[in-house]
């Protein structure tokens, strides 16, 4: 007998109590090849069209391509995107922080990021960046700020720090393949009301040919990229953000949102791409 399992959050409240949709759009490796721009913009409009108004990018992108690919995409439409940004660790410093991001702004074409995230752990301490957020924070140049690729442990430090509970995500790898945050680091999340932002969360499409998943696409006459969705929107507090520059992908991801999982599902999926029965260390990409 199947078990009916709940449908995957389709919005995810932040710290603030702000809620946004549960699935949005990354921009990893977008804006590097002029002879894919058009489809691209195209990909990121038709996604803020069906609701995928969670926008992630980064300094780092293609060294602030992808920023200026998405100020193009949403010239004119800025009230409907949620713009998370990320600075990179060695810019990190009080003032630092807030140089990169006015050079962010620059190429994004706005006054404002929603949320503003360090990308993974460097040198520079944590309590500086965190100054940093706080005078962008007091500027009105970023609404929140959060971090990328902290552990648990890094977590814990973080937010002992005065100031660190004002930490409102973690973006991390989770995917099917990557499931080690489930030991420690999605529970302490939870406990501490922090969201969880998904990246890769179909592996770049390295997983999409397993059997098991196309066994459960099969079932609910879906694509393998639709159930590695919709099983990372099945956990509470977690954002999905897929990279596509093709908009009939952005249309298949968006329709991950109706899929609802069954226990039978899950169970296989479970057999292919086991949990976690120790702590792992956090990956990476």
């Amino acid at each position: 007998m199947e078990v009916q399992t709940m449908a995957g959050p389709r919005t995810v409240t932040l710290p603030s109590g702000e809620e946004v949709p549960a699935l949005g759009q990354g921009t990893w490796y977008l804006g590097d090849d002029p002879r894919r721009r058009s489809d691209e913009v195209a990909a990121l409009r038709l996604g803020l069209d069906l609701g995928m108004t969670v926008i992630d990018t980064a300094e780092m992108y293609g060294d602030g391509a992808a920023e200026e690919l998405v100020g193009e995409a949403f010239a004119g439409r800025r009230d409907e995107v949620f713009i998370v940004d990320k600075v990179l660790p060695h810019h990190a410093t009080r003032a630092g922080t807030v140089q990169a991001c006015r050079e962010s702004l620059r190429r994004l074409g706005t006054d404002r990021i929603d949320l503003y995230l360090l990308h993974w752990r460097g040198r520079v301490p944590f309590a500086e960046t965190i100054a940093g957020f706080t005078d962008l924070l007091d500027a009105g140049a970023i609404r929140s700020w959060g971090v990328s690729n902290l552990d648990q442990d890094e977590m814990a430090q973080l937010y002992d720090l005065s100031g660190g509970a004002a930490v409102a995500t973690d973006q991390i790898l989770y995917n099917l393949t990557r499931r080690g945050p489930e030991y420690d680091l999605l529970p302490w999340c939870a406990e501490h009301g922090v969201p969880v932002m998904a990246y890769s969360p179909i592996e770049q499409g390295r997983l999409l040919g397993d059997p098991a998943l196309g066994e459960v696409a099969r079932r609910h006459g879906a694509t393998p990229a639709q159930i590695a969705l919709a099983w990372a929107l099945r956990r509470p507090g977690t954002i999905a953000i897929p990279r596509s520059g093709n908009p009939e992908h952005v249309r298949e991801n968006a329709a991950a949102r109706d899929i609802t999982l069954t226990g039978d599902d899950l169970a296989v999926l479970d057999a292919a791409f086991p949990p976690p029965r120790r702590p792992e260390p956090l990956e990476v990409l």
